[in-house]
């Protein structure tokens, strides 16, 4: 990596090349890097930031999780920052700020249902390494052609051990990603005992409301808010699924691959209210795009205001994330 010339001394030079690089912490909120960061502040190792990337679209238990770990960060004077991808481009669409609103906007399901992981590297990767290209620490490591620590919660289960063989395979020319946990062996299970022994709750599993690696039980805690989004997304997706049912992907004995007939069979809507989604929603919302159209993207208005009008219909206003 290049070195900008500062006309500095070689004295000078040579210390600022000894200085530490900034160490930064992805936390997921998951058990995982929750059990990390614990870890790290009792070690007298605390991050110089910890970065989270929302895609909002968690689940509720995971935002009111968050908000009691940003108090733990603050009584410790950890800086934490909470990023999300920023879409620019809206060309004729009426303006979004989160993947549901990508996904309602183009008529698609989340790239994970169809076995790819786009939809992350898009909403959670890509936030934090923008945020990283403005922060001055980073700027100042990469000037002195130093890469940035970036620590990930990767444990000594077999599963995270595939998931880091595939990332120690990728060389970074900014970052060096470290995964304090394998080398400490720890797995899920100690991950776990560690977040008790601090006397904080253990996170619940992390991940979008809609995306297929929910379990049956977390869509049935699921508020009618996003269980209506899930029945929303999946009926504007599906004139064009072909080899994919639905966020399930496709039906096996044990479950559905849309997760609107689970809703429907475990009656968590109404079925009417089911209905009335699948045969009209999707059809007002290409007419609002439409519309939208019309109009110059400084006065367009937006898919949140088409969107509270939808829930208003069902009377239960969108949750305070």
């Amino acid at each position: 990596m290049p070195i900008p010339s500062s006309g500095l001394s070689a004295e000078t030079t040579s210390r600022a090349r000894c200085a530490r690089p900034p160490v930064v912490l992805s936390y997921g909120v998951g058990v995982d890097s929750t059990a990390l960061l614990i870890e790290l502040v009792s070690r007298g190792e605390a991050p110089d930031l910890v970065l989270t990337a929302d895609p909002g679209a968690e689940k509720p238990e995971t935002y009111a999780y968050l908000d009691m770990m940003r108090v733990w960060m603050a009584e410790r004077g950890i800086r934490h920052e909470v990023v999300r991808y920023v879409t620019k481009r809206f060309k004729n669409y009426p303006p979004y700020q989160d993947l549901a609103g990508s996904l309602l906007t183009n008529g698609c399901l989340p790239s994970v249902a169809f076995g790819r992981s786009s939809c992350s590297l898009k909403y959670k990767v890509a936030p934090q390494d923008a945020f990283l290209r403005t922060w001055s620490p980073a700027l100042a490591a990469w000037g002195r052609g130093q890469k940035v620590v970036r620590l990930i919660g990767y444990d000594f289960s077999a599963r995270d051990t595939q998931r880091y063989r595939h990332a120690a395979t990728i060389e970074d020319p900014l970052y060096d990603n470290q995964y304090p946990l394998r080398d400490w062996r720890w797995d899920r299970d100690a991950c776990t005992n560690r977040i008790i022994a601090e006397g904080l709750p253990v996170p619940p599993k992390s991940s979008c409301v809609f995306c297929l690696a929910m379990k049956e039980d977390e869509v049935r805690a699921l508020p009618p808010y996003w269980l209506r989004m899930i029945v929303l997304i999946e009926a504007r997706a599906a004139p064009r699924l072909r080899k994919v049912e639905g966020l399930w992907r496709r039906s096996t004995r044990s479950r559905p691959g849309r997760m609107t007939d689970f809703i429907r069979a475990e009656r968590l809507l109404d079925e009417t209210e089911i209905d009335e989604i699948i045969r009209s929603a999707p059809t007002e919302l290409v007419r609002y795009q439409d519309a939208a159209a019309n109009h110059p993207i400084e006065i367009r208005p937006t898919l949140a205001t088409w969107l509270t009008r939808f829930h208003t219909r069902f009377e239960d206003p969108a949750p305070c994330l």
